[in-house]
Formats: C-alpha cells, sequence, structure tokens
C-alpha cells in the first residue's frame, strides 16, 4: 500500500487550551448520569474520557459496577452537554503551524490523516469544527475514547479504518507520554509535539520531538514524510 497514514492527536497537539468545556461536560454528565457532585482532580492529559470519568466517578463514591453499567447513558449526556457548552469558535486555540501543516498535507498525493484521541468521537468532531480543522479529517476514520477506554488500543483501531493501514507506513503525532505508549503499543513511530503539558525531555521516548507545528512541518513536508511513504 502506497503513501503514508498520519493519527493526530487533539488536546496538546492539534489544539491548545481548548479543555474547559469539555471538563464541564464531563462532570455534568457525571452529575446527570450518575448523581455524582464530589469531585476531586486526576490525571487526564493523554487518558480517554472513560478513564478519566471513571476515576472522577469513583472518588464520588461510584462504583465499578454502577460506571459501566451507565457508560452508554454517560457518553450520550456527556456528548449533548459538550454541544451545549462548547464556544461557536476555537479558532484561537489551533496550535501553532498545525493550520499551515495540515494545509500542506491536504495536497500531497499518498499521504492520509487521520485521528487518535481520548476524547469521544462527538466531542473531537465537534472541537474540530469549531476550531477549523473538521475538514482535514474524514468521517469514519480515526480511533477514539468512545472506541475503547485504554488508549493503547486507539492506533490499531485508526488503522483498521483506514483500510487495515500496515504500521510500517503509520505515524502517531501527539504531544504525551501516554501517546507515545500508545505507538509503541501498536508498533508504530511516533513524533512528539512540546506544546501541551510536558516538556521535550519528558518526550524523549518519541522517535523525534518537535517545538511546535512548524518545527514538526519542516520535518514531515521532509525528510520523515519521505522515509515513511517509503
Amino acid at each position: 500500500m502506497p503513501g503514508v497514514l498520519l493519527l493526530f492527536d487533539i488536546d496538546g497537539t492539534l489544539l491548545l487550551r481548548a479543555s474547559r468545556e469539555h471538563a464541564e461536560a464531563l462532570r455534568g454528565a457525571l452529575a446527570a448520569v450518575y448523581g455524582a457532585h464530589e469531585f476531586g482532580r486526576v490525571p487526564a492529559a493523554g487518558r480517554t474520557d472513560t478513564a478519566i470519568a471513571r476515576d472522577l466517578a469513583a472518588l464520588s463514591g461510584v462504583s465499578a459496577q454502577r460506571f459501566d453499567a451507565g457508560l452508554a447513558d454517560f457518553v450520550l449526556a456527556c456528548g449533548e452537554l459538550y454541544a451545549q457548552c462548547c464556544p461557536a469558535s476555537l479558532r484561537d486555540h489551533v496550535a501553532p503551524g498545525m493550520l499551515e501543516l495540515l494545509e500542506e498535507l491536504e495536497g500531497r498525493p499518498g499521504v492520509s490523516r487521520s485521528l487518535v484521541t481520548g476524547n469521544y468521537e462527538v466531542v473531537a468532531r465537534l472541537k474540530l469544527e469549531r476550531a477549523g480543522l473538521g475538514r482535514f479529517f474524514a468521517e469514519g476514520q480515526g480511533g477514539f475514547g468512545s472506541d475503547a477506554e485504554s488508549r493503547d488500543l486507539l492506533p490499531a483501531i485508526a488503522r483498521e479504518r483506514a483500510g487495515s493501514w500496515p504500521r510500517e507506513r503509520t505515524l502517531l503525532v501527539g504531544d504525551t507520554p501516554l501517546d507515545v505508549a500508545c505507538a509503541r503499543a501498536d508498533g508504530i513511530r511516533v513524533l512528539a509535539v512540546a506544546t501541551g503539558t510536558y516538556e521535550a525531555a519528558e518526550l524523549a521516548a518519541a522517535d523525534a520531538v518537535f517545538a511546535d507545528g512548524f518545527d514538526l512541518g519542516r520535518a514531515l513536508l521532509g525528510e520523515e514524510l519521505a522515509a515513511a511513504a517509503g
């Protein structure tokens, strides 16, 4: 199969500081479905929505069994609440260089773009639409937090939806150690951008680390992309 598949993370990679309303929707859905109201702080960067919500629910006394029983309703409620509170525009939250990179990639033959994100798909699609990036990512493609609670499973799901895309022609772009870990779990290469909450040194397990989308673009549009495409 010719070409290369690029799998992009969203929060901290394509978009910066665009998660406040998303977090509000998660908490609102926990309250609506489980009656949870006592929320503490749990790790969020690089994790799936379900993993985050499960930890928040546990802090509020919701058992794992009860959480699982209401999960389908929770996912639906989260999407509905996010649609209500998502800002009309997230264009100011696009990470430096990412719009320019996606525009360049759009015109490159043999380059496919998809998503691997812990966001539920309905949330991810709306975020990208409001940020002006939705047109770069086709419906029916990608791996999302609504597909699996474990992020490690998402790259393989995205590759399968792209037509059983081979590992050796796939690159994942992310901003957290968990992005790196999920790529490694699927046996694919990973490029990190230090635009999220982690410094470059904390992302050193990636195949390469870049300062931002502009820096990444210079590599992807040059030797890096040519090598991946074979």
